[in-house]
């Protein structure tokens, strides 16, 4: 359903777990919005290059088989560290 936005006047991406990237993590999250502050993220977990064990692909490896470890109700990441973003869907293809 390509164009099709579940909650109708949000962004497209709202409710769709998402995989965003910074410099230094990767963050797996439910997507909210894009706010003034930033891009808010519900149920979030993270890798943080150089703090968690393994490589990013290995953490987005693991999160695909076992879901989100989710150390984060609601994280808010300043839109100018947003490196990229993408559906957690995606990475499994």
């Amino acid at each position: 359903m390509s164009g099709h936005v579940f909650h109708p006047g949000h962004h497209e991406l709202h409710g769709i777990t998402v995989v965003l990237e910074t410099e230094r993590a990767l963050w797996v999250g439910r997507f909210d919005s894009v706010t003034p502050k930033g891009v808010l993220l519900h149920d979030a977990g993270a890798y943080e290059d150089g703090v968690t064990p393994g490589t990013r692909e290995e953490y987005l490896q693991k999160t695909l088989k076992f879901g989100v470890r989710a150390t984060a109700k609601n994280v808010i990441i300043p839109e100018g560290e947003v490196r990229g973003m993408r559906q957690l869907a995606e990475a499994a293809g």
